[in-house]
């Protein structure tokens, strides 16, 4: 499964999509809204996705996943629209046979995903805002 959605995300919804019998792991990347960078005070954040896209890119990450290790399942959600801190913006959860692949298959989808993804983050302060590089 992967979404991108203007809803607060179901954790568990997307665990139990990832998840599989067959599967000795399951691992789960959740990122959250932090409340300050580089201390400045962080009011909410706003995300933005050309959404045909950012599946599209999802996808091919997925794949190359699949291939590198093996997955048995797989789950991304990404939120768009605005966030306050402490709320979720992405979930990532990865099934694999053993836990070694299964970490990094789920740290390389959210590392690659902030790399590649068309997805734009614009961070609120309570002296003006920005947009952040997604693609440092």
């Amino acid at each position: 499964m992967i979404e991108i959605t203007n809803q607060p995300i179901d954790v568990q919804k997307i665990i139990s999509a990832a998840s599989r019998h067959e599967a000795g792991a399951v691992n789960t990347f959740i990122g959250t809204v932090r409340n300050n960078t580089l201390g400045n005070k962080v009011i909410k954040l706003e995300y933005e996705a050309y959404e045909p896209m950012a599946i599209s890119e999802i996808e091919k990450i997925i794949n190359q996943a699949i291939d590198q290790w093996k997955l048995t399942g797989f789950s991304v959600s990404h939120r768009v629209g605005v966030l306050l801190p402490g709320e979720i913006a992405v979930v990532v959860a990865v099934s694999t046979p053993h836990r070694k692949n299964s970490f990094a298959a789920c740290q390389f989808i959210i590392d690659t995903l902030k790399q590649t993804v068309p997805i734009w983050k614009r961070e609120f302060f309570e002296n003006g805002n920005e947009w952040v590089s997604a693609h440092p």
